[in-house]
């Protein structure tokens, strides 16, 4: 079982970039969780997501190993870049599907920072360990969230006004 929750239920068997197929394959599930149960439910799903992949990764990673087919980092990250303008658009009464542009900008930002690995994202990864198979993620998860923010506010106060 924690093989399949780790492999996202058989998304990180596919092929190439296993880790870009986790990320769209999250993007997916979490634009559509935030359609139907909102800000709330994409956070309770994060948390769910964060708690298995912890758990799943100490079950199935050796040391110094970060398997390719272990995506559930990348949906745990890609629902924290995603709960960025999920919040917003919440907090605004958003009742409909998350527009676009915050969603992709959300995927975009992930990826690059999951590519990357600047500061804190290579400092978890560098760390070889299943903890740290899940970090890098989780910070590459913020700083695309954050980007997404300074990006909207760009577009909408900069560039719209």
């Amino acid at each position: 079982m924690m093989r399949a929750v780790a492999t996202f239920f058989g998304v990180g068997l596919l092929r190439p970039a296993p880790g870009t197929w986790g990320s769209a394959a999250a993007l997916a599930l979490g634009v559509v969780i935030d359609r139907f149960a909102g800000f709330p439910g994409l956070a309770l799903a994060t948390i769910a997501a964060l708690v298995a992949g912890f758990t799943a990764c100490k079950a199935v990673c050796r040391p110094g190993e970060d398997p390719s087919e272990v995506v559930i980092d990348e949906v745990a990250g890609q629902w924290i870049a995603l709960l960025f303008p999920s919040f917003a658009f919440w907090m605004r009464g958003w009742e409909g599907w998350m527009p676009y542009p915050g969603w992709v900008a959300a995927f975009v930002f992930f990826r690059l920072f999951d590519i990357w690995k600047p500061w804190l994202v290579g400092r978890a990864d560098a760390r070889g360990d299943a903890a740290g198979v899940m970090l890098d993620d989780v910070w590459a998860g913020l700083f695309a969230g954050l980007c997404v923010v300074v990006a909207a506010g760009v577009a909408h106060g900069v560039l719209m006004g």
